[in-house]
């Protein structure tokens, strides 16, 4: 995909604050610092689009970024970090909870986890939720810069067995640094937003 534009169209962390849903939107999920604003820039060539933190739980908002006027990524909030209190976690929770209960343009959903480790059980949850939903279940690896390539099999199937899903060519290695298998993960965007609204 040739990006012409690009921009962080809104902020939000309600409903009422969420822009029109006259685009399809691709949802990123992940546990905090997987890389998802990493991911986003590399995506879309920027370098800040997406701010970017070595500091686990810094997105705490829905963020939605304009892409070619043609749909958006929506960057929601990391879950998992252990560091916040259970409150802040609820909140957080409750926040991702009503975007994708209640969005009616979204056309798919991203889950996205770290190569190098087993999923842990909130990913093994999303996902859950989002095979339930129907929704295709393309699985973003990240950080495979970090292994070696020989090693890619061995990782996806330990993604794959975890996550309990049949369809090893849902899961993508990608590295954000390296950008490999970019083609690949825009391949599957494109094959999402070009499918039917699943029911």
């Amino acid at each position: 995909m040739k990006i012409i534009k690009a921009d962080l169209e809104k902020i939000a962390v309600e409903k009422s604050q969420y822009p029109d849903d006259n685009l399809p939107e691709i949802v990123l999920v992940g546990r905090s610092n997987v890389g998802k604003s990493s991911f986003i820039n590399s995506m879309v060539n920027r370098n800040n689009l997406a701010r970017t933190s070595g500091k686990p739980g810094k997105t705490r908002t829905i963020n939605f970024y304009n892409i070619n006027d043609s749909f958006r990524f929506v960057d929601l909030p990391g879950y998992g970090y252990a560091k916040v209190s259970k409150k802040e976690k609820d909140k957080w929770g409750h926040i991702i909870e009503e975007y994708l209960s209640s969005r009616k343009n979204i056309k798919g959903i991203i889950l996205l986890v770290d190569i190098r480790h087993e999923p842990t059980q909130l990913d093994v949850q999303m996902y859950s939720w989002i095979r339930s939903y129907n929704f295709e279940g393309l699985v973003v690896a990240t950080k495979a810069d970090k292994i070696s390539k020989g090693k890619f099999h061995k990782h996806i199937k330990m993604v794959k067995d975890k996550l309990k899903t049949d369809s090893s060519h849902l899961i993508i290695p990608y590295s954000s640094a390296s950008k490999i298998n970019k083609d690949k993960v825009w391949d599957g965007i494109e094959s999402i937003l070009n499918k039917k609204q699943p029911s």
